[in-house]
């Protein structure tokens, strides 16, 4: 296998990035040549605490699985030392894609119960990318919806502050500290201190100076001189090392001596809101960056208290969604073939029941503002009840889909949060938004629960 001893996993690789369950159930659904065309949806049971939306995102990241799956010779050797049957593998060595998927354009506000992708395919095929899906889907919708309530509350309460994210230290692998850079930018951020995520996602890098900065050098004002002679008018000076008031006066001192502007300083520790203030009278209109437990709850006391800042960068808040670390997505399966057709299909599991069948989404809006949701089956004609939300992303294992730039999915964002109205995104206990259920898609979830209790139970 393709794996670096950092433990960091090669797209080569992504083929077992699978749970062993989904392996052998597709053995055992291969085996006994059971192969119904079926439908999974990925959806949120409940919204997690205080979140009034989410926002979708790391379709990218699917689609790219979905190209360029392989099951090369090194997997299939490690399969073959598993177990698992010569002949499956044979067909794992030659596995492609030939369903439809369906999805919410990444930047989309999305409710419980309502998909965020849809796979329709034959069952062998669709088993196989829950965990990817999951894994990509999930971890980048928290993070873009954490993201993105930290700069509506700078729309508005803020002046236009720049969000920085500074997470991927604290992010849980390197994989996600990517991951976590490019969904924060989904929503609403400016840019990363990760080189990496700037390479490979396109968005801007920044940073500043550590402490250690300060104390390798013998005294601070050395520290910030030294800083100065390499970067001019764009440095950034750490001020609170030893003193953060006198910080931001050394800071002043060494440019002017220096003829350089000062780019500006970094509070990283203390009473944030009234060092900012303090600071600020120093300063000037040089740029003031507030890091430090930085989330959409600090950023709403910052604001309230009169803070004064240019720009934020969020750490581990951001990265691990802190406050709402499980997104709770789920994969199930809502419809399989019976007699040559799609039939409904569904759970009973206490507290876990589901609506079953292809759906759809649509979205009503009024005088500019979003009213409600409909969720209905697929096919249901319905008048009156607002634009369909999901995309065809494939056709017969074709991709139909072109993913925007981040550019593009970051506007469509801002455009659809400012589109949700106020109550629905506040950061303590927003209002529930409506999602009205179908007429459709009601009468078939009795039907299909009554159809299983009679047959199962």
């Amino acid at each position: 296998m393709n794996q670096s001893t950092s433990g960091y996993i090669e797209p080569s690789d992504l083929s077992l990035f699978t749970d062993r369950y989904e392996l052998a159930m597709m053995e055992g659904y291969y085996e006994s040549g059971h192969d119904p065309l079926a439908t999974f949806s990925v959806y949120f049971r409940h919204l997690p605490p205080d979140r009034g939306y989410a926002i979708a995102a790391g379709l990218e990241q699917v689609i790219d699985y979905v190209e360029t799956i392989e099951f090369g010779e090194s997997a299939i050797e490690f399969l073959t030392d598993q177990g698992f049957d010569e002949d499956f593998l044979s067909y794992l060595a030659s596995f492609e894609f030939t369903g439809e998927m369906r999805a919410l354009p990444e930047g989309t506000p999305v409710f419980p119960n309502e998909p965020l992708l849809e796979i329709t395919a034959p069952i062998l095929e669709a088993q196989l990318f829950e965990t990817f899906v999951l894994n990509q889907v999930g971890f980048q919708t928290l993070v873009a919806t954490k993201a993105a309530r930290m700069a509506d509350v700078i729309r508005r309460r803020g002046d236009e502050q720049a969000l920085i994210d500074f997470g991927s230290r604290r992010a849980h692998g390197t994989d996600a500290g990517l991951k976590a850079a490019r969904a924060a930018y989904v929503g609403g951020f400016d840019g990363t201190s990760n080189v990496l995520a700037g390479e490979r996602f396109g968005v801007s890098t920044y940073g500043t100076m550590a402490h250690s900065w300060v104390q390798s050098f013998d005294t601070e004002r050395e520290a910030f001189a030294s800083f100065a002679d390499v970067y001019g008018d764009d440095a950034i000076y750490l001020v609170d090392t030893y003193d953060t008031v006198r910080g931001a006066e050394r800071a002043v001192t060494v440019t002017d001596e220096r003829d350089v502007r000062l780019g500006g300083v970094r509070l990283d520790s203390g009473d944030l809101i009234d060092l900012s203030k303090d600071v600020s009278e120093i300063v000037g209109d040089a740029g003031i960056v507030v890091s430090s437990g930085v989330d959409e709850h600090f950023l709403r006391t910052f604001f309230d208290g009169g803070g004064v800042a240019t720009a934020f960068g969020p750490g581990t808040a951001l990265t691990t969604s802190k406050d709402a670390p499980d997104s709770g997505v789920v994969y199930k399966l809502t419809a399989i073939e019976g007699d040559g057709e799609l039939s409904a299909s569904m759970k009973l599991s206490p507290g876990k029941v589901i609506y079953p069948c292809e759906k759809e989404i649509y979205r009503v809006e009024r005088d500019g503002s979003y009213r409600y949701d409909v969720l209905a089956q697929r096919d249901e004609m319905l008048e009156g009840a607002g634009e369909p939300q999901l995309t065809t992303i494939y056709e017969d294992g074709s991709c139909v889909y072109t993913p925007p730039d981040l550019g593009s999915v970051r506007e469509r964002t801002r455009r659809e949060l400012e589109t949700l109205p106020p109550r629905h995104r506040r950061v303590r206990d927003p209002e529930v938004y409506d999602v009205h259920i179908s007429d459709g898609l009601e009468t078939a979830t009795r039907e299909t629960e009554r159809t299983i209790r009679d047959r199962e139970l």
